[in-house]
C-alpha cells in the first residue's frame, strides 16, 4: 500500500521505512517522501530502492518543458516494468503542488493529458509495493524550467540510517 495505517507495531531493523512529509508556509504546499531503512537493508530492500530511485532520477533528468503529464509518467513506469515490477506500481508519478497538496498538472498514465510547462511545480514520485513485504518511494518536487526541469529537494536520499540504541524496534 502507497500509504501507512495507523497501528502500534514497532518499526523493525531492515525493514522499509517510508516518510511522506510537507509543510504549509504562506498558503502553498509542499511535499516529499523518503525511504529509509534502520540498520542494514537487506538485499531485497537495496534492488527494490535502487529500482525506484533510478526511476526517479531518469525522469527528472527527461523533463523538458511541452511534454504531457503521461509522457513523464511512462519514462518511471519503463524503468519499473523492464525490472519486473511494472505491476507494483500502482499510482501516478506524480502530481502537482501549490495551494492544494494534489493538483493539477497531473504526472501520470491515467489523468496526465496536459503539457507540462515553465512555471509549473510537481512531484516525480515512483514506487514499488509488495504485498506482505513493504514499499519504497522516493518523491522530490521538481520546478518546469524552459530548459528542464530544477529539483528543489536537497534532503539525502541515503536508505541505511543507523539504529538506536538498546532493543529491537522503535516506538
Amino acid at each position: 500500500m502507497p500509504h501507512a495505517v495507523v497501528s502500534d507495531r514497532q518499526i523493525q531493523e531492515g525493514e522499509p521505512i517510508t516518510i511522506d512529509i510537507g509543510a504549509l508556509y504562506e498558503g502553498y504546499c509542499s511535499d516529499m517522501t523518503r525511504t529509509v531503512c534502520l540498520g542494514e537493508a537487506p538485499d531485497k530492500l537495496r534492488q527494490i530502492y535502487s529500482i525506484v530511485l533510478e526511476a526517479q532520477e531518469k525522469t527528472e533528468a527527461a523533463l523538458h518543458a511541452g511534454m504531457t503529464g503521461k509522457q513523464a509518467d511512462a519514462i518511471a513506469r519503463d524503468v519499473i516494468k523492464a525490472a519486473g515490477f511494472g505491476e507494483n506500481f500502482g499510482h501516478g508519478t506524480g502530481h502537482g503542488i501549490g495551494l492544494e497538496v494534489h493538483e493539477p498538472p497531473w504526472v501520470s498514465a491515467a489523468r496526465g493529458e496536459n503539457e507540462l510547462l515553465p512555471g509549473m511545480v510537481f512531484s516525480v514520485e515512483p514506487g514499488i509495493y509488495l504485498p506482505g513485504w513493504g514499499g519504497v518511494r522516493i518523491e522530490d518536487l521538481v520546478l518546469m524550467k524552459d530548459d528542464g526541469a530544477e529539483v528543489l529537494a536537497r534532503s539525502s536520499k541515503q536508505l541505511e540510517i543507523s539504529p538506536s540504541s538498546g532493543g529491537g524496534g522503535l516506538g
